[in-house]
């Protein structure tokens, strides 16, 4: 019995009751072609436990460990184009929050002060902070501390509560937030914006035949572009597809090993 699972914006509310939606709507498109689909989304399995599942119909991954560890073990079937500040086309940056009562006006100023990431493995939270970072770095430094909170809206909640005093966030997370928990974005303001990158892949399992994943795509086209569905994707900001491949996700590997040469292997 295959599985689908969409994980990685779940939050807040609204886009979770608009991610199961969507699923249930597409789902329905991909059993009327004949496959078999799960009537509802699986939310029993962790997020990055459900990438490397051999019966995964369709998932949502991170760009930084797809092309860390997922390369050659699933196979791509689109990037989803949301329509929120920060997105071009399905390329997206990262921006780079303080508190909204801090004196920060600069990069410059923010050496050594504290730093918040949702976890190492993350490109918005991580890779795409580093990058932004590393050129400034001295001897493998530039910041006095970093935390580690688990996610983007923890590590909003620390720099709102001063618990830190930067923080890398996804575009499309801040965007969310900022429509439906406007509350919780008002105590932080935006200082820059990292590079842009790749987004967040649509996934199958590497099994998954040709002519399904070519179904998947289509079907994912279909519903995105019915009426029927105008609400549930305006919930989410999806604005439709962009079919990317190995080589475009490669320019995060390359952001990866820019912060290197910069002697910056980890935000520190």
């Amino acid at each position: 019995m295959s599985f689908a699972s969409l994980a990685m914006y779940v939050s807040p509310p609204q886009v979770a009751e608009a991610t199961q939606a969507f699923w249930v709507a597409l789902g329905a498109r991909i059993r009327a072609k004949g496959l078999e689909a799960p009537l509802a989304l699986d939310e029993t399995i962790h997020y990055d436990e459900a990438w490397l599942q051999p019966d995964l119909l369709f998932g949502q991954t991170c760009g930084y460990p797809y092309v860390q560890r997922l390369r050659g073990k699933v196979q791509l079937v689109a990037t989803p184009v949301y329509g929120l500040p920060g997105c071009d086309g399905a390329l997206k940056c990262s921006f780079i929050i303080v508190n909204a009562k801090s004196k920060f006006g600069s990069i410059e100023d923010l050496r050594g002060s504290r730093a918040a990431i949702n976890e190492p493995g993350s490109n918005s939270g991580h890779n795409l902070f580093r990058h932004f970072i590393a050129p400034h770095a001295i001897d493998g430094r530039f910041f006095s501390s970093v935390i580690e909170t688990g996610g983007h809206r923890p590590s909003i909640d620390a720099i709102a509560s001063g618990e830190a005093d930067v923080a890398s966030i996804d575009c499309v997370t801040f965007g969310n937030t900022l429509r439906f928990d406007p509350d919780r974005i008002a105590g932080v303001r935006i200082l820059a914006q990292t590079a842009k990158g790749p987004g967040l892949p649509f996934i199958t399992a590497a099994s998954t035949p040709a002519e399904e994943l070519a179904i998947l795509r289509q079907v994912l086209v279909e519903t995105i572009a019915d009426p029927q569905n105008a609400h549930i994707c305006d919930r989410l900001s999806l604005r439709g597809i962009s079919l990317l491949d190995d080589a475009d996700y490669e320019a995060l590997a390359e952001m990866d090993r820019e912060a290197a040469s910069h002697g910056y292997p980890a935000i520190a």
